[in-house]
């Protein structure tokens, strides 16, 4: 099955008829007043003419009433990509009127920790065909990718995963489109601080290509399981790390959108 762009009716045909919202609630339930995000069209440039003007920001969703509106949100807003906040707050309506930079959260009284990731995604391999993430960004060109990226990428998550038991208990990983996630659940990792999160971070960059920004806490958004990522046609898909090191995303039916396999 190909992997590329999904259109504006197919994103609408997905989150109508395929988002597992009882799966969503499920995974989110360590979040009590958890955030969502969407981003419209900054990667596929394909979004509503009526959004054009915030096409390429990230917009936060912080006044649902509960997962049924969040789909509504998504159905207006057609985003290639849905996310969630890993930070834990008291209360998101107190966040909702909050004017402060991102960085401030960690000193705010409505702050109670941040869900531990670690995120591979396929620009940070060494491709014999696309080169490294210099070479990519050189050409402009960091989409692009083939399936010796993915599975490069699934033998590092498997690798990572193996060596974060030895400090953490409860982990998931996550296909997320274009590589894989690692979240950490245990509670002394949401109590981690910056200091130390940068500090893991340093250490697991040596030997994983992992995107330091997400395990250090300045990014603190991360895509959303089971809903889909529009920049490859494939649901996002949390995976058991006995079935990892065999997952292939090109056939695996379970993260191929209905739209892909209508004749």
């Amino acid at each position: 099955m190909c992997m590329r762009f999904s259109s504006l009716e197919e994103r609408v045909n997905f989150y109508g008829e395929e988002f597992d919202l009882r799966s969503v609630e499920e995974w989110t339930r360590v979040h009590p007043s958890i955030v969502f995000a969407v981003i419209l069209g900054r990667y596929t440039h394909i979004f509503p003419r009526e959004y054009a003007r915030i096409a390429k920001h990230t917009v936060v969703i912080d006044d649902y009433g509960d997962l049924a509106d969040l789909r509504e949100y998504i159905m207006q807003y057609r985003p290639e990509g849905v996310y969630y906040d890993r930070n834990i707050y008291s209360e998101r309506e107190i966040c909702a009127i909050c004017m402060k930079n991102d960085s401030d959260c960690w000193d705010c009284d409505n702050f109670r920790g941040q869900e531990l990731a670690f995120d591979m995604d396929v620009e940070n391999v060494e491709c014999p065909l696309h080169g490294d993430l210099d070479q990519r960004m050189g050409r402009n060109d960091q989409m692009s990718f083939c399936e010796y990226d993915l599975f490069t990428l699934r033998e590092n998550a498997v690798d990572l995963f193996d060596e974060l038991k030895t400090e953490f208990k409860r982990m998931r990983v996550t296909y997320s489109g274009r590589g894989f996630h690692i979240h950490v659940f245990d509670d002394n990792a949401y109590k981690m601080s910056r200091k130390e999160r940068g500090e893991l971070a340093d250490q697991v960059v040596k030997n994983f290509p992992i995107d330091e920004w997400v395990t250090e806490g300045e990014s603190h958004l991360i895509r959303l399981p089971f809903s889909l990522n529009a920049l490859v046609s494939r649901i996002v898909l949390p995976l058991e790390i006995k079935e990892l090191d065999k997952f292939d995303p090109v056939t695996d039916r379970r993260c191929i959108p209905d739209f892909l396999t209508r004749p």
